[in-house]
């Protein structure tokens, strides 16, 4: 059973929600190809059951599964007694609850389960340091298994006594794609974007992101690439303003980086094919769903050196360290001279082997296999 305690701010029918987080079902749907049978409890604002691609979605409209962020960094809530007992009656093997964050309501759930085994999944939350870790260390007792993108994410968590020792850490993609890598020439067409090469960064401007060190490198390989260019997409953007200056600073940037915005999502996939390589400078990602949307449509990652991204890439592209702008514009310009057709298969065959949600379903397959009690 996979669970969610997340709640839909916009309150959409529970089609609806399917159809706009794509990751849920495409994670529930990978484990169920991998020959688990999969069923999904999520928190909503409507009671509904529904089945989709072999799997079954139990939507319950329970208020105490409605969060709020506390001050001490755990998310609170009223007991979701209608969630708890959902889940319980279904009987289910293991229990795999999605997002470390709600400390009280997973404390709940362990011990309403009484035995059943319970898999928690990190989805990017920070490890608490002092009183806050003891707070946390309290609401995990009952859990019996973790899943991060890399093992070593969970290590400051270790260390700040937040698991008891021993417990076992499986690694599991936090999510997927369904982009594929189409027709770069239309994309490019569609798009409007150019360049050779053709760089795609696709990010908050934001600091734990450090667009200026991807700035910084780009502006610094800029003269062996005097055709490349760099298109800008990005969500929120604190920085916005401090980036526009660093751009309309610099003759190279003003003339060869463009601050795209936030586009749909569908347009992504476009974008995403249109580009010979996707760059991201982030200090730190729970899996980095931009890099693997680049990598499904076959665009070859140039990302910094951390954990989640380690395990993605493998060999699929460069990986330098975190905020080495020298570093960074030297894989630039030895990743622009290699042949760009293979390094599209390389990518391409990386995301098929490892990343897709068949994947995943895999991943889960192993980790629910080692964790299932014998009836």
């Amino acid at each position: 059973m996979q669970v969610s305690f997340h709640a839909d701010r916009e309150r959409r029918e529970p089609e609806a929600l399917l159809d706009a987080w794509p990751t849920l079902s495409g994670v529930a749907a990978g484990a169920r190809r991998a020959g688990v049978e999969v069923i999904v409890v999520q928190a909503a604002h409507k009671r509904q059951t529904l089945e989709r691609d072999g799997v079954t979605y139990h939507f319950v409209d329970d208020d105490g599964a409605s969060a709020s962020r506390s001050p001490w960094g755990m998310i609170i809530s009223r007991r979701p007694t209608r969630f708890l007992e959902r889940v319980v009656s279904l009987r289910p093997d293991v229990v795999h609850v999605h997002g470390l964050a709600y400390h009280i309501a997973i404390r709940r759930l362990g011990k309403a389960l009484n035995g059943t085994a319970l898999l928690v999944q990190d989805h990017g939350s920070a490890a608490p340091r002092g009183w806050r870790a003891r707070a946390w260390r309290w609401a995990y007792r009952e859990v019996d298994g973790l899943a991060f993108t890399s093992r070593h994410q969970a290590s400051p968590f270790f260390e700040a006594r937040v698991f008891r020792s021993g417990l076992p850490v499986f690694e599991v993609l936090g999510g997927s794609s369904s982009f594929t890598p189409g027709d770069r020439v239309a994309a490019r067409a569609s798009t409007g974007m150019s360049g050779d090469p053709c760089f795609i960064w696709s990010s908050h401007l934001a600091a734990g992101k450090d667009p200026f060190t991807m700035l910084q490198a780009f502006e610094l390989a800029a003269p062996q690439l005097p055709d490349a260019r760099l298109w800008c997409c990005f969500g929120s953007a604190p920085l916005l303003d401090d980036v526009r200056d660093r751009i309309r600073c610099s003759a190279v940037l003003s003339q060869r980086v463009t601050l795209v915005g936030q586009r749909p999502h569908a347009e992504m996939e476009l974008r995403f094919r249109a580009a010979d390589f996707f760059i991201q400078t982030s200090h730190r990602e729970a899996s980095g769903f931009s890099l693997l949307e680049a990598l499904s449509c076959g665009t070859t990652p140039i990302v910094t050196d951390i954990p989640a991204s380690r395990v993605i890439v493998d060999g699929a592209g460069s990986l330098t360290p975190v905020g080495d702008a020298n570093a960074l514009a030297d894989a630039i310009i030895e990743w622009a001279r290699r042949d760009r057709a293979s390094l599209r298969e390389a990518a391409r065959a990386r995301f098929d082997a490892a990343l897709s949600f068949d994947a995943i379903g895999r991943q889960l397959q192993a980790a629910y296999s080692a964790l299932a009690r014998p009836s």
